[in-house]
């Protein structure tokens, strides 16, 4: 009978991560050079033919090695990895591309200039960005407390009756509506109450609020329930009303949640094109009432300089990249805020 050595490993026969990347590596070597005669090869072919052959060699050498029971582990965790690969390439190919084209017209003339009077090279998107911000936060305004409210009443009041069934119905159908059916509702809407040529900002923000009121209803409605009822049973407990309760108990709890899904809910509608486009109209110039004529957005800004380029296209397109430039990272800001304000909102003790 064979003695085991004091202190010895049960698991000795295990690659070890220098091996794994040296597989990794010669994977990649291995489809470079298959790929290289191959006419019209890019990275990504080049990427995804690599993680083929790692797989496969990763099991066939643990198999060997480790065993069946950690070959198949191996395998499930390559596989699992290359899809995640596979599913990231695309975010990193459209942020280096808006990056590396948008940088060319991203200056202090471009911010803080206009589209007013401009035929060729030159111009701003001032007047974008102020209508973006203006359109975005009437709809914030809007949308915030009528979800919240809502998501109260399904959460608290409407528990196992009719009405509420009918409404979480309602926002799930909201929820699939196609953008571009709000923008037709708010044209119809301001048409019907002013002439069939009105356009404004506000009807823009009363499109986006009825694609954002679903989000918010939705997240509020699942940080609520997230609040353990024993912190509403202690409540009740002492003689404190409902209303008093979800003031007081439920709201602050559930605060973190709340205030990270409203700010989704913001990044979600921030790029919408369709409904704008229908609700605001273009404009080349700023124009800070919401309520009065055709109002600029960065989305908007986006659409025309690529359907519309003018006498000097490349500049034109230029102007184009640099304003999806500034919505994506105005986008990247908005998830970033989310995380700050979710992680300082958390209570200690949930942390």
């Amino acid at each position: 009978m064979q003695k085991s050595t004091p202190g010895a490993s049960l698991e000795t026969n295990k690659l070890s991560p220098l091996q794994l990347g040296g597989i990794v590596a010669v994977a990649l070597l291995i489809a470079i050079a298959v790929s290289l005669p191959v006419p019209g090869t890019n990275v990504t072919m080049v990427v995804l033919l690599a993680g083929v052959i790692a797989v496969v060699a990763t099991y066939v050498i643990s198999r060997r090695v480790e065993g069946r029971r950690h070959a198949q582990d191996r395998i499930v965790t390559g596989l699992v990895t290359a899809s995640f690969v596979v599913a990231t390439l695309p975010l990193i190919s459209l942020i280096y591309t808006t990056v590396s084209r948008g940088t060319n017209r991203l200056d202090m003339e471009f911010l803080t200039g206009t589209m007013r009077n401009v035929v060729g090279e030159g111009g701003g998107v001032s007047q974008a960005i102020l209508g973006t911000l203006i359109i975005t936060g009437i709809a914030t305004v809007i949308s915030v407390p009528i979800g919240i409210l809502v998501a109260i009443y399904l959460v608290e009041y409407g528990r196992g009756q009719s009405l509420a069934k009918g409404i979480s119905w309602l926002v799930d159908v909201m929820t699939g509506i196609p953008s571009i059916v709000t923008g037709l509702f708010a044209v119809g809407l301001f048409t019907a109450i002013f002439d069939p040529g009105y356009r404004s900002g506000f009807a823009g923000s009363i499109a986006l609020s009825v694609l954002m009121i679903p989000v918010v209803v939705r997240t509020v409605e699942e940080m609520l329930r997230l609040v353990p009822m024993k912190l509403r049973e202690a409540s009740y407990g002492l003689g404190v009303p409902r209303w008093r309760t979800i003031l007081k108990i439920v709201l602050p709890t559930a605060l973190p949640g709340i205030v990270t899904g409203v700010i989704l809910a913001i990044a979600r509608v921030v790029g919408e094109t369709a409904p704008l486009l229908l609700a605001t109209g273009l404009s080349d110039e700023v124009n800070l009432n919401p309520f009065d004529g055709r109002m600029a957005s960065l989305p908007l800004f986006i659409y025309n300089s690529y359907i519309t380029p003018g006498v000097t296209v490349q500049a034109s397109y230029d102007r184009g990249w640099s304003a999806a430039l500034l919505l994506l990272i105005l986008v990247g800001v908005l998830f970033g805020l989310a995380r700050l304000l979710s992680a300082a909102l958390t209570p200690k003790g949930l942390k």
